[in-house]
C-alpha cells in the first residue's frame, strides 16, 4: 500500500483527504491510501519520515516554511517561491516541490483584465510567497499587508480609499475566515471595493467566506481557493507517480 499524506496543523478545514480518497475509489486506484498527520511542531515531522510505505506529501499551514530544512532538496517552484507544499521520496531522498504556484496561476488567469495590473498580498507566510511568485511572473506589481509592521508591507491601517482604488487584484492568503472561524476576515476598508475589483481567497471551507461576501457586496468579482486545491492537487499526484 502506497501512503500518501498531508502535514499541518490544525487540520479541520483541509478537504485534501477527502478528494483523495475519492480520487482513489472512482479511478480505482486500490494500492493508495490518502491520511491526515496532524504535528503540532515541525520537528514532529521524523516520525513521519519514518513510515517505509510514505510516497510522497502536501503540507499546509503553517509548515510551508518550516519543513525546508528537513528537506534533501528542493525542485525549481519551491527554490524561486521559498515554501514547499508537496513532497516526494525518490531512493531515499526528500525533495521538496511547490504545487500552489501551478494551481493558483491556472485558477486566477481566466479571471484577469487590464484593471487587474495592480494587487494587495493580504498575509505575509508560505502561501503568499506562491502568489507574489505567480504575480511577477504574470508582470502584476503587487504589494504585501501584514498585521505587524514590515520593511516590505504595508499595514491594514496603510489601506486607505486610493490605495484599494489602485489595486484592483486583491488575494487573501490568511486563515482568516477559514473553517471554523468563519466570521472573520481580514480587515481591509471593503467600502472602498469596487465592481473592478477582483477579491480571491485562498480558503476553500466555507465555499464563500466573509471576505468573498464583504466583496460581492460591493459588486466585486470573486473566487474562492477550490479549483485551485484541485489543479494543485492533481499536479501532486503526477509528481508523485513520476517517481515511482
Amino acid at each position: 500500500m502506497r501512503t500518501f499524506g498531508l502535514i499541518g496543523f490544525p487540520l479541520t478545514h483541509s478537504f485534501s483527504q477527502k478528494y483523495f480518497t475519492d480520487k482513489f475509489q472512482q479511478e480505482h486506484i486500490a494500492d493508495a491510501e490518502y491520511l491526515n498527520f496532524l504535528i503540532e511542531k515541525i520537528e514532529d515531522i521524523q516520525q513521519i519520515f519514518e513510515n517505509k510505505n510514505l510516497c510522497g506529501l502536501n503540507v499546509t499551514i503553517p509548515y510551508k516554511e518550516t519543513i525546508i530544512p528537513f528537506l534533501d532538496e528542493l525542485d525549481l517552484s519551491a527554490s524561486g517561491v521559498g515554501a514547499v507544499n508537496t513532497v516526494v521520496f525518490i531512493k531515499g531522498n526528500k525533495i521538496g516541490y511547490n504545487t500552489d504556484v501551478y494551481g493558483f496561476e491556472n485558477s486566477l488567469k481566466p479571471l484577469l483584465n487590464e484593471n487587474h495590473n495592480k494587487a494587495l498580498i493580504l498575509g505575509t507566510g508560505g502561501s503568499s510567497k506562491a502568489v507574489a511568485y505567480v504575480l511577477k511572473k504574470l508582470g502584476i506589481d503587487f504589494q504585501f499587508v501584514s498585521r505587524s509592521k514590515k520593511e516590505y508591507a504595508l499595514t491594514y491601517a496603510d489601506l486607505k480609499h486610493q490605495t484599494i482604488l489602485e489595486h484592483k487584484l486583491i488575494i487573501n492568503t490568511t486563515p482568516l475566515g477559514m473553517f471554523p472561524e468563519i466570521a472573520a476576515a481580514p480587515d481591509i476598508p471593503y467600502s472602498f471595493v469596487t465592481s473592478e475589483h477582483l477579491l480571491f481567497d485562498l480558503i476553500y471551507n466555507p465555499v464563500e467566506t466573509e471576505f468573498l461576501k464583504r466583496g460581492k457586496q460591493q459588486a466585486a468579482q470573486t473566487k474562492n481557493g477550490l479549483e485551485m486545491l484541485q489543479l494543485q492537487a492533481e499536479k501532486s499526484w503526477l509528481i508523485w507517480n513520476e517517481a515511482k
